[in-house]
């Protein structure tokens, strides 16, 4: 969530930042600073008739101290009208905060300078490739595969949920477990302290890291309870801060946790839904990084550099893009997105985002820090990534290492699978 104090002392700035994402944001922070100027209004109008009652208050002791009953008795009646009137604007003013903080609320967080112009992914920028992309011929895609090694019942989850609830079978299943053991294991020795958070949040939850009321009607929700299911590991492990004043001696703090993750994916359809493309329910290891506003870049460098550390020893060909503002998300000031080659399908896939999101999601969470110089409480700048996401790691890793006799598993998995071939 901006600071008021950045959209009214920086105005321009913030219309222009918020243009990059294509959000015409005019109407909405005129109605901000308006809403602003009349909560002040109140405000003033508080103070002053709360001095008034302050002045009567003294007033009326000194008049019955002096024996002056019916004038301390006529200035309590006073006391009485003045004390309905600030009932009146608190009233006011509650409504008009209410308002103020549901205009803010509304916009999304301001792109770093260095994000660039486009409108959609066609618009992202390409800053890095790695890994050779096979020769594709006679590769079949993953979900012939997996029908053939008897690996994923994506028919059997159909039946059991729906579509999008695959069930994972034997060596499928061991894979799946594999590459969580494998991520958990990488990220700990990268300094992370391994969660295992809930998979449902509640509602505050989800407003602390956006996802509500921005995405509300991709999260599966427990209507009874007024609880969701996580989309992300990102949502529970970040709200650990939540309403917390860390020290700044405590940064970094780094944390990793595997979940299931839920998200309905409503309108998506054809090609980019078939077999592991697109799913409602799939594991993910997230890392999560609380910071220095002074160091969230150079941690973003360090984050994005773990991620592509595990694509490589998966001996996967890859490609890291910075995305441009018409296809970054509410949350983000900056991401890079990971995209691994799918031989059977012979198109790049999405695997991995990392962002950085800056005091965006900390204001929201009240996630602050005791600056040391200063000691006045600052807001704490927050970092995720998936690190990784599995469903389309495994969709990659079946195409590219297809062979006439069976699939061959990357050197670092072998340990965590106990063979080298399926």
């Amino acid at each position: 969530m901006l600071t008021l104090q950045i959209i009214r002392e920086q105005t321009d700035m913030v219309l222009e930042r918020l243009a990059v994402k294509y959000c015409n944001a005019n109407e909405t922070i005129a109605s901000i600073l308006s809403l602003d100027d009349s909560r002040k209004s109140i405000q003033q109008d508080l103070n002053a008739k709360q001095a008034e009652i302050n002045a009567l208050s003294k007033e009326i002791g000194q008049l019955f101290q002096a024996k002056k009953v019916d004038e301390a008795n006529k200035a309590k009646e006073q006391t009485a009208d003045i004390k309905e009137a600030i009932k009146v604007l608190e009233q006011q003013m509650e409504a008009v905060s209410k308002e103020l903080q549901d205009a803010i609320i509304t916009l999304p967080n301001l792109p770093h300078i260095s994000v660039p112009q486009g409108k959609s992914a066609e618009d992202n920028v390409v800053v890095k490739t790695g890994g050779s992309i096979p020769d594709t011929n006679g590769l079949v895609p993953h979900w012939e595969l997996t029908e053939r090694y008897n690996l994923i019942d994506f028919e059997l989850g159909n039946k059991l949920t729906g579509a999008g609830f695959p069930v994972y079978i034997g060596k499928g299943a061991r894979l799946q477990r594999a590459l969580i053991s494998f991520f958990l294991d990488r990220a700990i020795q990268a300094g992370y302290v391994e969660y295992m958070p809930p998979i449902v949040v509640n509602e505050d939850s989800g407003f602390g890291t956006g996802q509500l009321p921005d995405k509300e009607g991709q999260m599966y929700y427990v209507n009874e309870d007024n609880l969701y299911l996580i989309p992300t590991a990102e949502v529970p492990v970040t709200n650990i801060f939540r309403d917390t004043i860390v020290k700044s001696s405590d940064f970094p703090i780094k944390c990793t946790a595997y979940t299931p993750c839920f998200r309905r994916e409503a309108g998506s359809y054809g090609k980019d839904v078939r077999g592991l493309n697109r799913l409602h329910q799939f594991d993910k290891v997230e890392i999560v990084r609380i910071e220095h506003p002074n160091n969230s870049y150079a941690a973003l460098e360090e984050m994005v550099a773990h991620v592509e550390s595990l694509v490589i020893d998966l001996e996967l060909p890859y490609r890291i893009l910075k995305l441009c503002g018409g296809d970054m998300s509410f949350t983000s000031a900056l991401t890079f997105d990971f995209e691994v080659y799918s031989a059977g399908q012979q198109r790049w896939l999405e695997v991995s985002s990392v962002s950085n999101f800056e005091s965006f999601q900390a204001n929201r969470l009240k996630l602050r820090y005791k600056d040391a110089e200063s000691g006045k409480t600052v807001l704490a700048h927050t970092l995720n990534g998936s690190a990784l996401a599995l469903p389309r790691i495994v969709a990659a890793l079946l195409e590219n290492n297809q062979t006439p006799t069976g699939i061959q598993i990357p050197k670092v998995l072998v340990p965590y699978m106990g063979c080298d071939v399926i």
